[in-house]
This record gives structure tokens, C-alpha cells and sequence, in this order.
């Protein structure tokens, strides 16, 4: 087993994650079994209760663990599927010393940081490193593990003295460090500036870490004359210094870390010798993004549009299934509070804008979310949708809006909520989940990773998925629409199309007749990848530019194909996979 630490200084929010991600792409492609691990050095066990606002969005994992972005991050870039524990964090490991030792299984010895913390930390990444993530058996070649945060951070010092103890105890040959700083240029005298990342490396090294390769990142490719002093004031060789420019777009990135040799260094750290590192469909869709003309205008939303960190897969998703139907994504925000009739008369301004944005989107998309702020928005969003034959993907809570607005503005019910933002309303037509906690909001939501049964072939969704009988899709909520509820809702036209294997939990709604109106329960976007996007924003998208009646009569897989059966999130064979598609540019 072979490990890539990837580490950062001077700020954080470089882009670690990419930068990890990326060289898991070039590693893979160099015919390497690839996984990663990413190690948030917070407290908390695990990402499930903090703010989008904070920390940016939780993504979700198929074994229910709620976790760091980057891991979304590793997920579409190497294809794979991580489990909980390929995210650690110190809460995850004390909480794990501290059960060890109320067992007595440290025969009475003084628990302390060195050595019982850095060596669990150390067992810990060796554990999960071995465990298989791209559906075969064999265990990975190699594991890219992100250490959070940037060097010199208290709370990260306990796993940088066990990733210094690691590398001794696989070998300094088995483990290549790569460290990401940046590099300035201050606007006054216009020149790129090293200091801060020698202090950075500098910081490093006294921790007992030296790196192999630095990934600079900078506005502009770094100067030649920068490079010769990073690399004599941070011991590292000039050719081992990577410049990580800005770049038009996303998958540039495995793309600039090719071209610079970064493989070839990690390759022969190794021992592996040269490989081929094909890279064609980076190069393609890289290119293809660059080149689109014509634009499809989708309107997000939401109430955390402040940090679009909070709907980072979503945005992706969104991007996945722009460029299968060849079309440039741009993202509307539009705050859900801001069409609210309240906003009508304390913010007028903030209220015309809000609707004359919505009114510029070719199609929208109201995603999760958890409290009443910007509720009734949304409820609003939901409407215009419906009434306006204005392409619609509602998702979590963009499907309980919708059936609230339905509930109000067909049914009748003129109260009708859902017990999270009224509990005391008479008409509740959304309900808290049996099976959930009252008193624990950690890790109690119905999680991960859970069966959709499809009630008839004759809708969008079974189309779009190319199934006949179930979806497997991720989830993350505790509210569900209310199952006495549903006859009333299903005779007046919205249906029901999806439910959970007990025919009691409503997953997919649609309303016949519109030309797109598609929420579900649960969320589509955590399985959307680079050239395999999730069907249902695909939809939005081919129904957003007038592509969704041609894509519908594209018959990809036979009646009796595998294939039919069930759909694990993407599928292999359809529109806007890079084989085989019936889309063309």
C-alpha cells in the first residue's frame, strides 16, 4: 500500500480537495487502484450537524455517514463509493480512545495523546486504506489522504505527529508528501510572492514532514525565477514545484497536474517506473466546457445562497448534466425569502428582484433544507412552477413544498404545513418520520443509501433512469409527507410515482401534464459524476432547453436489459455518458 499526503499552509480553502482528487484521477489512469481518505480535525464526529453556512454543504455516503464535501469531491473525480470512515475527525478518534480504555484495554497504563491518540489515528488510516471502493474486491494500490485545515493549526498538531510517525511505520518510500500553499501577488508591487509559503514549508519541516512535490497555487502560472527560489529555500526541486493557476474550469485541474510531470515524480516515489496516463475524456469535457455558446438559465433556491459551498454537489450535478446537453450552465441565485409577501412590504427592492430573477430562469431548483426561514418562498417558487409550466426539480424539502403548495392552492387547505414549521397545524401534509429522535439530532435522520419502487413505468422518472421497477439513491431527512394524505393528493392529479419498499413513504412526485415537475424525497445529486450525470437533472436541463421530448423517444436499452431492472443512482448507458449517448453537441 502506498499513501499520498496532501497538506496545506498559509490559508485554508486552497482547493486541498481538488488538488487530491485530481491526483487520484492521474493515478488511476495510470492503471492504480485508487481511494482517499479526509481528515477534519474538528471535534465533532462527524459533519451531520453543522451549518452549510459554516462548513459548507454535508454530503452524504450509501452506508448513511455524513461527511466533509471533499469526499463528494473524491467521489466524482475517481467514480468510487467511500464508506463513514474514510472521513476522520478528532472527535472520531477520542470518542474511539475513550471507549478503548473504559474496556481497560490499555491494562491500566496513563491515556495520552503520543502514543495511544497517533496510534489510533495511525491504525485508523491503515484500516480504512485497505477496504475496497470501486466495487471490486482486491484492496486499493493507493490511499490520497487530505489532512484539513493548514499546517501549524492546534487542533491538527495530534495528526501531524502521527502522519510523521506513519511514514515510518510504512516506509518513506510508500508515502509521498504534497504540500499546497500559496503564492500572492501583491497588487501594489505586481510580483509573486514566496514568503508565505516558506514559512509554510518551514512549518512543515519541523514537524517531521518533508514534502516531495509543491503544489503552488497562484492567479498565473509561477514564474521561472519563483520556482528556483521555492526550491531553494523550501529544499524541494524546482521540478517538483506545480503551478495550480487559476483555470477556466474544474476538470482542467488533473489536466495541468499531468502536463507538469506530477505522476512521473509520484510514479517513481513509488517505484512504478513510467506509465501512460490517458487522460481523454478530462481533455474532452475540459475543452467541451470552454467552447459551449449556448446557455441554460436554472434558479436555485434556497435560503444558504450566501456560500454556494452549501450546494456544492447540486451545482455539479447541474454542470454534469449541462454539458451532456451541450449547453453552458449559468446559476441564478435567488435568496427563498426574497419572495415571500413579507419581503413585499419590508424590502421592496429585495422582493422585485428576487421575482424578476425568477422570471429570467429557463427552468428551477429548490433544494434541501432544514428550518422555517425562506419556507414560504419556496412554497411561492413551487407555485409559480406549476402554474407556469416552468420546468421544476424539487429536492428533500423542494418536494415537501411542493406537496404543501398543492395542498393549499388545489386541495383547499388553506392551513395545511408541515409539523416541522408549524407543529401545531391542523393540516399536517408533512410528518415527522416514527423512527426518529426527539432528543438526538446526530446521525438520526433516516440516512443513506435506500430503495425507491417505482408504481408505473409511465412516468418521467422510470424514462429518465431507463428502469422499470427501482432506484437506489441516497437520503437525509426526518420529515415525510404524511402517508393519510396521499389518496386525497393522488386523486387531484399529483402522483406519487416513487415510494419506499413498504408502499407507506412517498419518494417521487410528478404532476402529469407539466412539461417537467419532479421532486423527490431523496438526493439525486450526491450520485451525479463527470459523464454519467443523475437522470433527474438531466431532465431539468433537457426540459430547461427543449431537449426533454426528443431524449424521451431514444430507446437506449432493449425491454428485457439488465439494465431495466434498477438504477443505482447513473447509469451506465444513457444520455450524456460519454458512450453512447443520443445527445449530440
Amino acid at each position: 500500500m502506498r499513501y499520498v499526503l496532501v497538506t496545506g499552509g498559509v490559508v485554508s480553502g486552497l482547493g486541498k480537495g481538488v488538488t487530491a482528487s485530481s491526483i487520484g484521477v492521474l493515478l488511476q489512469a495510470a492503471g492504480l487502484r485508487v481511494t482517499a481518505i479526509k481528515i477534519d480535525p474538528y471535534i465533532n464526529t462527524d459533519a451531520g450537524t453543522m451549518s452549510p453556512f459554516e462548513h459548507g454543504e454535508v454530503f452524504v455516503l450509501d452506508d448513511g455517514g455524513e461527511v466533509d464535501l471533499d469526499l463528494g469531491n473524491y467521489e466524482r473525480f475517481l467514480d468510487v463509493r467511500l464508506t463513514k470512515d474514510n472521513n476522520l475527525t478528532t472527535g472520531k478518534i477520542y470518542q474511539t480512545v475513550i471507549e478503548h480504555e473504559r474496556k481497560g484495554d490499555y491494562l491500566g497504563k496513563t491515556v495520552q495523546v503520543v502514543p495511544h491518540i497517533t496510534d489510533a489515528i495511525q491504525d485508523w488510516i491503515e484500516r480504512v486504506a485497505h477496504i475496497p471502493v470501486d466495487g471490486r474486491d482486491a484492496i486499493p494500490d493507493v490511499c490520497v489522504i487530505e489532512l484539513g485545515g493548514t499546517v501549524g493549526d492546534i487542533e491538527s498538531m495530534p495528526f501531524i505527529e502521527a502522519l510523521r510517525q506513519f511514514q515510518f511505520r510504512v516506509g518513506p518510500q510508500n508515502m509521498c508528501v504534497i504540500h499546497v500553499s500559496l503564492v500572492p501577488v501583491l497588487g501594489v508591487v505586481g510580483e509573486q510572492k514566496t514568503k508565505p509559503t516558506q514559512h509554510s514549508v518551514q512549518a512543515l519541516r519541523s514537524s517531521g514532514l518533508a514534502p516531495n512535490l509543491l503544489a503552488c497555487r497562484s492567479t498565473e502560472p509561477l514564474e521561472d525565477s519563483v520556482k528556483q527560489k521555492l526550491g531553494l529555500f523550501c529544499h524541494v526541486s524546482p521540478e517538483h514545484i506545480l503551478t495550480m493557476h487559476d483555470v477556466s474550469n474544474i476538470w482542467h485541474v488533473p489536466l495541468i497536474l499531468k502536463d507538469q510531470g506530477a505522476a512521473k515524480v509520484i510514479l517513481n516515489h513509488f517505484g512504478y517506473g513510467q506509465r501512460d496516463i490517458p487522460l481523454e475524456p478530462w481533455e474532452v469535457r475540459a475543452n467541451k466546457w470552454d467552447t459551449l455558446k449556448r446557455r441554460v438559465k436554472i434558479g436555485m433556491v434556497g435560503k444558504y445562497t450566501g456560500l454556494t459551498d452549501s450546494y456544492i454537489s447540486v451545482i455539479k450535478s447541474l454542470e454534469h448534466a449541462s454539458i451532456a446537453a451541450s449547453h453552458r450552465l449559468e446559476v441564478i441565485w435567488i435568496e427563498a425569502s426574497g419572495l415571500e409577501e413579507d419581503t413585499k412590504t419590508k424590502d421592496p427592492a429585495k422582493y422585485n428582484e428576487s421575482w424578476a430573477n425568477m422570471k429570467l430562469c429557463d427552468g428551477i431548483l429548490v433544494p434541501g433544507g432544514f428550518g422555517d426561514r425562506g419556507v414560504e418562498g419556496k412554497i411561492m417558487a413551487a407555485k409559480y412552477c406549476r402554474e407556469n409550466g416552468i420546468p421544476y426539480l424539487g429536492i428533500c424539502l423542494g418536494m415537501q413544498v411542493v406537496v404543501i403548495e398543492y395542498a393549499r392552492n388545489v386541495l383547499g387547505m388553506s392551513e395545511a404545513n408541515s409539523a416541522e414549521f408549524d407543529p401545531a397545524t391542523p393540516q399536517p401534509v408533512v410528518v415527522f418520520m416514527p423512527e426518529g429522535s426527539t432528543t438526538h439530532l446526530g446521525g438520526t435522520m433516516r440516512l443513506g443509501s435506500r430503495r425507491t419502487v417505482l408504481q408505473t413505468t409511465d412516468c418521467v422518472s422510470a424514462k429518465l433512469y431507463q428502469v422499470e421497477q427501482y432506484i437506489d439513491e441516497r437520503h437525509r431527512h426526518r420529515y415525510e409527507v404524511n402517508p393519510e394524505m396521499v389518496d386525497k393528493f393522488e386523486e387531484a392529479g399529483l402522483q406519487f410515482v416513487g415510494k419506499d419498499e413498504s408502499g407507506t413513504r412517498m419518494e417521487i412526485v410528478e404532476l402529469k401534464g407539466h412539461k417537467y415537475f419532479v421532486a423527490t424525497q431523496y438526493h439525486p445529486e450526491f450520485k451525479s459524476r463527470p459523464g454519467k450525470p443523475s437522470p433527474l437533472f438531466l431532465g431539468l436541463i433537457l426540459a430547461s432547453t427543449g431537449q426533454l421530448d426528443t431524449h424521451m423517444q431514444n430507446k437506449i436499452d432493449p425491454p428485457d436489459s439488465p439494465n431495466r431492472k434498477g438504477s443505482s443512482g447513473s447509469f451506465s448507458k444513457a444520455a450524456g455518458s460519454p458512450s453512447g449517448s443520443p445527445l449530440k453537441p
